[in-house]
């Protein structure tokens, strides 16, 4: 694949058998200024890569608040787009996402025809990524967004089949996702049933708060670690870096 450095970093990673731990910030969350502030506190915490996206953005500034964050990290700055209309020249790379658990065509390829031009035209490397949303307890925003049905949490098999269809699709990663403010992160049998069926790089985000459930992802077969808005608390930068120390330590 050309301009793949993001991806050949990911995946030496996963071969060496070594967890990672990235940092989702919403743009409609953060300012440009606190935005360049937390991904530095992230990276000098342990992160490996910093994620920029959501599902709505109703804010303007996307181009500025990556270029921010871009200029304050070394690590990899990663677009998690909700549509084609979220993607930077500023970023390293982008999750090119594909909602595989819904059967809305709209997340399957509409978007993704949309965005390809721009994404080519602006030199930006593209992941193709599957992604997996999982019942969490909440209707999230990417449901509702997304106008699809999450797997449901006792269907573990299920997850499983659409992730193994992916990786015979050619995607390159896999993302199990309960949503953004999700009341219960994706359980454990299930990250263990799609480990078991597949070979890619397993993330898992969403309901992620504290490092003892980092773990449990991690012991589960997660391979990389999202959390996005355990940022937006009083002691957000505080469980921010004891998930990171927790992936770090990891055996």
């Amino acid at each position: 694949m050309e301009n793949s450095k993001t991806l050949d970093g990911i995946l030496e990673r996963y071969n060496q058998g070594k967890k990672s731990y990235w940092v989702l910030l919403d743009p409609d969350d953060f300012s440009v200024k606190e935005a360049s502030e937390t991904a530095s506190r992230a990276a000098k915490a342990g992160a490996h890569a910093i994620l920029v996206g959501g599902s709505l953005l109703h804010t303007n500034h996307l181009d500025a608040f990556v270029k921010a964050v871009r200029e304050n990290v070394s690590i990899p700055v990663v677009l998690f787009p909700g549509d084609a209309a979220q993607v930077s020249g500023h970023a390293d790379a982008l999750l090119f996402l594909s909602l595989v658990s819904g059967r809305n065509p709209v997340n399957l390829i509409g978007e993704h025809v949309k965005a390809a031009p721009l994404i080519y035209r602006l030199g930006i490397e593209p992941i193709p990524t599957a992604y997996l949303l999982v019942e969490s307890g909440i209707v999230s925003s990417v449901e509702f967004m997304s106008n699809t049905r999450p797997i449901p949490r006792n269907k573990p098999m299920i997850a499983a089949a659409h992730a193994l269809a992916a990786q015979y699709m050619g995607m390159q990663l896999i993302y199990l996702e309960g949503g953004s403010g999700a009341k219960d992160p994706v359980p454990d049998n299930m990250i263990r049933m799609v480990r078991q069926y597949t070979k890619l790089p397993l993330i898992a985000g969403g309901g992620i708060r504290d490092a003892k459930t980092a773990q449990a992802k991690l012991a589960a077969g997660a391979d990389i670690i999202v959390t996005g808005n355990v940022l937006r608390g009083a002691t957000g930068i505080s469980a921010m870096r004891s998930i990171a120390k927790a992936v770090k330590a990891f055996k």
